[in-house]
């Protein structure tokens, strides 16, 4: 293993070893039927399955049927939802490959269209289209902008429900063979919505200073930890910070990290923003390669927790870099691997540790192996 470039040093978190430290990306795709998982998400996921990477994160999936973000999201709320999924955790299994369900509640950005019909609230055009339409949930009755559905400020019962359904949730996806479970917390939906003073203007015990608004999603960290095994990894994504006056910041991540981590935490996933209708990540932070990395380091640094990082690492020596350089745990890779789902294979070939396509599928390696050995006595042809 000291010859391997670090990004492809195992890492044990819990009972569960992750192969390398490169992570597929939950990403939404606005595909399911009434939740369930189709034969797109297999063919999907099973692309990812096949690049091998250290794990794969299945995108956010509603913890209730009111709490997906469009009509389109995948839920784990019903046994057929557990059925669905684990055509998908049994592939995963077959390759080798960790995997984890994102479970969330998109609170006020709920009963929203889906990507390509435009992002915003649902129009009458979307509901005589046979979309449907559900009255939307957060901490206090404050819209995403003009023109969205006013939330319904949830009182204690809902606080209590939603509580139990992502104690449910983690449960149902331990039923339907996920390896981890991450808890979203981020970009704008219901968890984040609450820590942010933008969102959360309540002057009960789950608003007011810092530690009112981290009060719920910490009870849902509570109850997550206590509802999966021991031995299995809980992950949490949070926006770092929400890049607006007045809003969530760096500094309440700091603390927030560290208040995550006591509640068993094992990896704070790094991300940003969302709290706005200008996207799900912050839209004023200047885009590069690995722009969010500097949270992961911060947080990795200052916590003493492990942090996963994601933001346009698209290159492998880049996401090496960050591995051996100690800025974060765990690389996560989203768009990149849309394009290249091999991508954690390609970077494997990149460093030159699988001459022979060993890591490769099986059913893949013997005919990779005679394509080299053409493509070289070309080249050897060529140069004599």
């Amino acid at each position: 293993m000291t010859d391997l470039p670090p990004l492809f040093h195992p890492l044990t978190i819990r009972d569960l070893e992750f192969p390398s430290r490169i992570v597929i990306s939950p990403m939404d795709t606005y595909t399911a039927d009434e939740g369930v998982p189709n034969d797109w998400h297999f063919a999907h996921y099973s692309k990812f399955a096949m690049g091998r990477p250290g794990a794969v994160i299945v995108e956010a999936t509603g913890v209730s049927r009111q709490g997906r973000i469009t009509n389109g999201c995948m839920g784990i709320y019903a046994p057929e939802h557990i059925e669905g999924f684990r055509r998908i955790t049994d592939f995963m299994k077959y390759n080798g490959v960790p995997c984890g369900l994102q479970i969330g509640h998109g609170g006020r950005k709920s009963s929203t269209q889906r990507p390509w019909d435009g992002s915003g609230p649902l129009t009458r055009a979307n509901i005589d289209a046979g979309e449907e339409a559900w009255e939307p949930w957060g901490p206090s009755a404050v819209p995403l902008s003009e023109g969205w559905a006013i939330p319904k400020a949830m009182g204690q019962a809902e606080i209590d429900l939603v509580r139990g359904e992502f104690a449910q949730a983690a449960v149902n996806a331990v039923a339907a063979g996920f390896d981890f479970v991450e808890i979203h917390m981020a970009h704008g939906y219901l968890l984040q919505s609450f820590v942010s003073p933008i969102s959360n203007q309540r002057n009960d015990s789950y608003g007011g200073d810092l530690q009112g608004r981290m009060r719920f999603p910490l009870e849902v960290a509570e109850v997550v930890r206590a509802a999966i095994p021991e031995g299995m990894p809980l992950f949490a994504r949070i926006s770092c910070e929400d890049g607006m006056e007045g809003g969530w910041t760096l500094e309440d991540s700091v603390v927030f990290a560290a208040e995550l981590k006591a509640r068993g935490i094992d990896v704070v996933d790094c991300s940003s923003g969302g709290n706005s209708p200008k996207g799900a990540t912050n839209a004023n932070l200047k885009r590069g390669p690995g722009y969010q990395v500097p949270y992961a380091e911060r947080l990795r640094a200052e916590v003493g927790v492990k942090t996963q990082a994601v933001g346009l690492i698209r290159e492998p020596e880049f996401a090496n870099r960050v591995i051996a350089e100690g800025r974060a745990d765990l690389v996560a890779i989203g768009r990149q691997a849309l394009v290249d789902p091999f991508w954690p294979l390609h970077a494997v070939q990149h460093f030159d540790i699988d001459p022979d396509f060993k890591r490769w599928p099986h059913q893949y390696t013997w005919w990779l192996e005679k394509w080299d050995k053409g493509i070289k006595a070309s080249q050897r042809a060529a140069a004599e």
